[in-house]
């Protein structure tokens, strides 16, 4: 099974989209780290950042959050 199919999978169940909005919050958590990052932590935090864009991309974040809005209220 491919990635891709892992996602197409996962994405029909509610604890999968439960896990992908804490993904989100997670990355929105990092992006106001950096307003009081010192310099020498921000490419580590970039990083961070960077990760979790590529996870709420493969798993299309916004499909999920449309499909469970009304469930998990994200």
């Amino acid at each position: 099974m491919t990635l891709e199919e892992s996602v197409n999978t996962l994405k029909h169940h509610e604890s999968f989209g439960a896990f992908i909005n804490n993904v989100h919050q997670l990355r929105e958590e990092a992006i106001n780290e950096l307003n009081s990052a010192p310099t020498e932590q921000i490419q580590q935090i970039s990083g961070k950042i960077l990760a979790y864009d590529e996870v709420l991309r493969m798993s299309n974040f916004e499909e999920i959050r449309r499909r469970f809005s009304d469930t998990l209220g994200i």
